[in-house]
């Protein structure tokens, strides 16, 4: 085969060996390898700006300390990047994305399931986020002009998001490349503008207090671990886009150090609004708390930045290749049905204070399927596989892969019930009984068998 020719797996999915093109994603073993460590870095910590860990940060507020949520961050981002490691090797040695490599624990068709929890998730939250980032727009037009349309800002916010991610990886790696300076410079301006403002409240309110090293602690290690769970299952998306001669530890380093920025100032910028002035919302405190015009349109337009650097990488990736799977469609074609899928999420009505029960209900519900999905992919790869895959069975629609592997199926039922169980640390109790009952169902169950082939 020479080096111009395509590779062509099962199903149709082709890769180039030279190179690709702007949107030219594929499912087939990827050999181009575009990101360096550093745009590896910069694409994660842009990804992982998320407004809802200001959410969480004030959610601590009377339980623990400053330095308590400190150290929770740091421990739930170090757990966090050793998750993203470890799930990501196959993608990494292989080029495989998240679809194909749960092809070998769930089957052809049972990978739809793992699909349809990484999916709806981020479809929902891509139209939550494209709301929440359209009122930051409009309320930038409202200051700077007088114009306020929220529907207006929200269509032409979404079609904008719909039109980058069709660039595919190229389109995000320059996107959160270029991102990542306004963020942490953002980041780092709220930060102080916070402890400038509210220093005296900060001092008696968090600093001066006892808080706990108890179950309330190990608990706030799993809410901020709990914001990047979905992450963890289709790490596999991005890793194979990183070069080949990054090892695991450095990988480590990479996700630690892109993760632990973001999450540290957005959630310590939450605990410490919310902890001096009493409000839950820390960005409305925030933007009310801006003392002149232009710190404010600086503030609302990272707000509304955050939102396109989250959805892109996050929100669009897994359900595009889920769609690119099921339907055999391209990937443009898959990123345009993500965004508009997006708008039939209703995010206007999940914005609602009346809406905020459901919404953590099904939160919850969709949490506890991520802990048990990730334990059977782990132990599948690492201790059933001893990390060697055979790329021509994955790609085999008819091969012993095919179907449903019901060990899979069965070990995440069991694993969705020890979450639910303990939901207070719902990841962490799942992974034990979910790993162990896969490993006893692949080695006993009849089915099983030609899975193991």
């Amino acid at each position: 085969m020479t080096m111009n020719a395509e590779a062509e797996m099962g199903g149709g999915e082709t890769v180039d060996h030279v190179g690709k093109g702007l949107g030219e994603e594929s499912l087939a073993p990827q050999e181009t390898r575009i990101m360096d460590p550093w745009s590896y870095l910069f694409a994660w910590l842009g990804g992982c700006v998320s407004i809802g860990t200001f959410t969480i940060g004030s959610g601590l507020v009377g339980t623990l300390n400053l330095l308590q949520v400190v150290v929770a961050i740091a421990i739930g981002c170090l757990v966090i990047g050793t998750a993203l490691m470890i799930n990501g090797q196959a993608g990494h040695k292989y080029g495989i994305p998240f679809m194909v490599q749960a092809r070998s624990a769930f089957g052809f068709s049972g990978t739809r399931l793992p699909a349809l929890v990484r999916s709806v998730p981020a479809i929902v939250w891509f139209g939550f986020q494209s709301w929440i980032g359209a009122g930051a727009l409009n309320l930038v037009s409202e200051t700077l002009f007088g114009y306020s349309n929220i529907v207006v800002f929200f269509v032409g916010f979404q079609f904008l998001q719909i039109g980058l991610s069709v660039l595919g990886f190229h389109g995000i790696k320059w996107l959160e490349n270029i991102g990542s300076i306004f963020i942490i410079g953002s980041l780092i301006y709220m930060f102080f503008s916070v402890i400038g403002k509210y220093g005296d409240e900060i001092s008696t309110n968090l600093v001066n207090v006892e808080g706990t090293w108890g179950a309330p602690f190990w608990g706030a290690t799993m809410l901020f671990l709990g914001i990047y769970s979905t992450m963890m299952l289709n790490v596999s998306d991005y890793s194979r886009e990183l070069r080949r001669n990054v090892g695991p530890m450095r990988q480590i380093t990479i996700y630690a150090n892109s993760i632990l920025p973001a999450t540290l100032f957005m959630g310590l910028i939450g605990l410490m609004v919310s902890g001096a002035t009493g409000q839950v919302d820390p960005i409305r405190v925030f933007s009310s708390a801006v003392d002149n015009k232009l710190l404010l349109v600086i503030t609302l337009l990272f707000i509304a930045f955050a939102q396109v650097t989250t959805n892109i990488l996050n929100n669009v990736v897994p359900p595009a290749y889920a769609l690119m799977d099921v339907f055999k469609v391209k990937y443009k074609t898959a990123a345009v049905l993500v965004g508009l899928l997006a708008f039939a999420t209703f995010p206007w009505e999940l914005v609602k204070d009346e809406s905020a029960a459901g919404l953590n209900l099904f939160i919850q519900i969709y949490s506890a399927f991520l802990g048990p999905i990730f334990a059977i992919l782990v132990v599948d790869y690492f201790v059933l596989r001893k990390q060697e895959l055979d790329l021509s069975k994955l790609y085999d629609a008819d091969g012993p892969y095919r179907g449903v592997n019901w060990a899979a199926v069965i070990a995440m039922a069991i694993g969705v019930v020890a979450a639910l169980t303990f939901s207070g640390v719902s990841w962490y109790a799942s992974l034990l009984p979910a790993g162990i009952s896969y490993y006893v169902l692949m080695r006993s169950l009849p089915s099983a068998k030609r899975f193991m082939a």
